[in-house]
C-alpha cells in the first residue's frame, strides 16, 4: 500500500519515520509532502491507495470527490476528530475513513488545565513584563482554584482525565454529557443550565456536531456566573466568537483560554508572523489581557504523537490486511 501524507510537519516524519524502520509495517509505503490536503490539492494523490489528513484539512464533497477519480481507497485521520469530513460522499464513493479515536487524553486535559492556570494568573503577560525588567504586579492578580467549581462539557476520556487534574486542585466537579461516565464516582452530573449557573470553571471537551454547534453563544453566557473562567480545547465552532468577545468585553469572563478557535483552519501550525491576518477575530482576542490563545497544540506531546503514529499505521494495516479493527467511521 502507498501512503500520501498531507500537511506533514518535521514531527510527524519522526514518529512514522521511527515506526518504518521497525519492520511491522514493511507492505506499506509513505511519502510525505507539506501541502495541506484540499480539493486543490487532492490530485497530488494519483496512483496512491491512501491518504492520510490531520483535523485542519478540507475533506468535503469536492476533496473527497477528487480523491475517489486518483484510486484512493482510504483516508487516514491522524487524529481524533472528523467533523471536516464529508463521510456520506466518502461511503458513496466506496473509501474507507479510520481515524484515531484516542492517543493520549491526559496531553489534552493537562493543556487545559495549563491554560486555565496561564490565563487566571496571567502567566503569559507576567512573562513579558518580566522580560522587559516590569516587575510590577499591577493587572496580574489571579482567583484560587481550590474549593471553585469546576463544570466539564463531555466526559469522554479527555473530560474524565480534566475532572481528574480538577480533583487534585481541591476543586467540586459536576458535569454534563448525555452518557454519564458511571466510573467518575467523584462527578455531579447536572444538566447544562445547572452547570452554567454554578460553575466556576467551565471547560469543553466534546466532540462538534450538528447539535452543539455555538453551544457557547450569548444566550449560554448571560446564564454564567459573573466571573467565570473558560477554556476550550476540543473544537472551535463549539464557541460562537463573536458572542465570546463581546462576553469578555462586558466583563463576564475572569479568564478564557482557548486551544481553538472558528478561524483556525486557515492558520494553524503555519507560521503566519510576517503576514497581515485576513480575519479581525484571532487579533481581537489576542488584545485582551485575560485572553491566553494557543495553536491547537492540546495533543502536542512526544507520548501522544507516538500513539497517534502507532495507531494510524496499524489502521493502515488492518485494512490492507481486510481485518478492520474497529476505527472506521
Amino acid at each position: 500500500m502507498k501512503i500520501l501524507f498531507f500537511g506533514t510537519k518535521p514531527y510527524d516524519r519522526e514518529f512514522f519515520e521511527k515506526l518504518e524502520q521497525t519492520g511491522k509495517y514493511r507492505d506499506i509505503d509513505i511519502d510525505f509532502i507539506e501541502p495541506n490536503l484540499s480539493k486543490e490539492t487532492a490530485k497530488l494523490a494519483e496512483g496512491y491507495e491512501a491518504v492520510c489528513a490531520f483535523v485542519n484539512m478540507d475533506l468535503s464533497a469536492g476533496t473527497v470527490r477528487v480523491l475517489n477519480q486518483c484510486g484512493v481507497k482510504l483516508i487516514l485521520m491522524r487524529c481524533a476528530g472528523y467533523n471536516n469530513v464529508d463521510l456520506e460522499v466518502a461511503k458513496e464513493c466506496g473509501i474507507t475513513v479510520m481515524r484515531v479515536p484516542g492517543y493520549s487524553p491526559e496531553a489534552v486535559a493537562e493543556h487545559a488545565m495549563a491554560l486555565v492556570l496561564t490565563a487566571d494568573r496571567h502567566m503569559h503577560k507576567a512573562y513579558i513584563k518580566c522580560r522587559e525588567n516590569n516587575f510590577n504586579l499591577n493587572g496580574l492578580m489571579g482567583v484560587n482554584l481550590y474549593g471553585k467549581t469546576a463544570g466539564i462539557v463531555g466526559t469522554g476520556k479527555i473530560g474524565a482525565a480534566m475532572a481528574r487534574i480538577c480533583k487534585g486542585f481541591g476543586m467540586r466537579i459536576i458535569g454534563y454529557d448525555m452518557y454519564p461516565n458511571k466510573s467518575l464516582d467523584f462527578i455531579e452530573y447536572v444538566d447544562f443550565e445547572t452547570l452554567l449557573k454554578e460553575a466556576d470553571l467551565i471547560s469543553l471537551h466534546c466532540p462538534l456536531t450538528e447539535d452543539n454547534y455555538h453551544l457557547i453563544n450569548k444566550d449560554t453566557i448571560a446564564k454564567m456566573k459573573d466571573g467565570v473562567i473558560l477554556v476550550n480545547t476540543s473544537r472551535g465552532a463549539l464557541i460562537k466568537t463573536e458572542d465570546l468577545i463581546q462576553g469578555i468585553r462586558d466583563g463576564k469572563f475572569f479568564a478564557v483560554g482557548l486551544d481553538v478557535y472558528e478561524e483556525e483552519n486557515g492558520t494553524v501550525y503555519e507560521d503566519m508572523s510576517d503576514r497581515i491576518l485576513e480575519h479581525s477575530t484571532m487579533a481581537r482576542l489576542l488584545s485582551f489581557p485575560n485572553v491566553c490563545v494557543t495553536s491547537h497544540q492540546g495533543f502536542f506531546t512526544r507520548e501522544a504523537l507516538l500513539a497517534i503514529s502507532e495507531t494510524t499505521m496499524d489502521n493502515a494495516l488492518s485494512f490492507l490486511t481486510g481485518n478492520l479493527n474497529g476505527n472506521q467511521l
